[in-house]
């Protein structure tokens, strides 16, 4: 079991960027731990998620559901670990496993009511950091998946569209199409994931890809992207589709890290095809996390699923991971172990 350390050290965001942010914006700095006080435990973080969101929550986009990064805030995110020290009396002991939200640090402080313990659903704890519930509840909850429906994924290479396609075929999809920038990233997703096809984003019109792959057009699209990836999904949609929208990368990486990504709409066409288009929080199903988990694990240890992720070694490269992950150097989920 691991002790307690005198020094912690945490990513801290040291500069707001002009455009989107790179390693020469953030510190790696070391703090000082007191022993946990009343309600606290004091955990050595194993694994931490790296995630595409950030480059939004730098510098305040309005509206997100997590609080804006100023210069001198220490980044957090989900993280896993085990539990180093605790206070007499918490129901936590060392040695327990378990996660929160306190990540991009090696070890952290947290409220004992913020940590979630680890029961071994999953086979393996950083399966806890996929992001899959988000693409189970947005398929389960939204889109509503039928037997046979032709899905699009988009940003299908990430962390939740790795596993989206996946969960799609698994909930009865025909077929289910995903999208990409990255001939060796589609050539993994038909491979390894299951893919039927995959339109590549690059300099011909993405309704023009999207056509070939899928020329009956979609029933449901699970939409990372938005911006020109959703136009083309909608002109693609078949009559009853169901849209559910979980990201908007095309926003969150552009230069400016805005959120949206305005989409023109036909909104009669809308109408006529009686198109429904919703957009998925975890926030709103609370109920999704747990059935989640309770599938994946099951799933995991049949491998009827994979999850694809990368292991980044050590906190000081934790800046450089975020960078790759902006510039799409990396496939499914990626995570620091610090």
């Amino acid at each position: 079991m691991a002790t307690a350390p005198f020094l912690a050290r945490e990513v801290r965001l040291t500069a707001l960027p002009s455009g989107l942010p790179s390693p020469e914006h953030f510190a790696v700095v070391d703090v000082p731990l007191p022993a946990p006080a009343a309600g606290q435990v004091l955990v050595r973080n194993r694994h931490f998620l790296v995630f595409a969101a950030l480059c939004s929550l730098i510098g305040g986009a309005e509206g997100t559901p997590l609080p804006a990064l100023h210069p001198g805030d220490t980044l957090f995110g989900p993280a896993v670990g085990e539990v180093v020290a605790a206070p007499d009396g918490s129901a936590l002991r060392p040695g327990d496993a378990v996660a929160h939200m306190y990540g991009w640090r090696d070890h952290a402080l947290v409220p004992a009511a913020a940590c979630t313990p680890l029961d071994g659903t999953l086979p393996d704890p950083i399966a806890h950091l996929a992001p899959g519930s988000t693409a189970y509840g947005a398929l389960t909850r939204l889109a509503a998946i039928r037997p046979g429906d032709t899905v699009l994924v988009t940003g299908a290479a990430g962390a939740v569209g790795s596993l989206a396609g996946q969960v799609a075929r698994l909930l009865g999809a025909g077929r289910v199409i995903g999208s990409t920038g990255s001939p060796w990233k589609a050539e993994r997703l038909v491979s390894e994931l299951g893919y039927d096809d995959v339109v590549l984003r690059g300099p011909d019109p993405f309704a023009a890809g999207l056509a070939k792959a899928a020329p009956d057009g979609i029933d449901v699209l699970l939409d990372n992207v938005a911006g020109e990836q959703l136009a083309a999904a909608l002109g693609a949609a078949r009559q009853g589709a169901r849209f559910a929208l979980v990201g908007t990368l095309s926003g969150q990486l552009s230069a400016n890290r805005l959120g949206g990504a305005p989409v023109e709409v036909d909104a009669f066409q809308v109408i006529l095809r009686g198109i429904s288009l919703r957009g998925y929080t975890g926030a709103d199903h609370p109920d999704v996390a747990a059935e989640w988990t309770g599938r994946f694990g099951g799933w995991l240890r049949s491998e009827a699923i994979r999850f694809p992720h990368t292991v980044v070694a050590g906190i000081d490269s934790a800046p450089q991971a975020l960078q790759d992950l902006i510039g799409g150097r990396h496939f499914g989920t990626v995570v620091v172990e610090p």
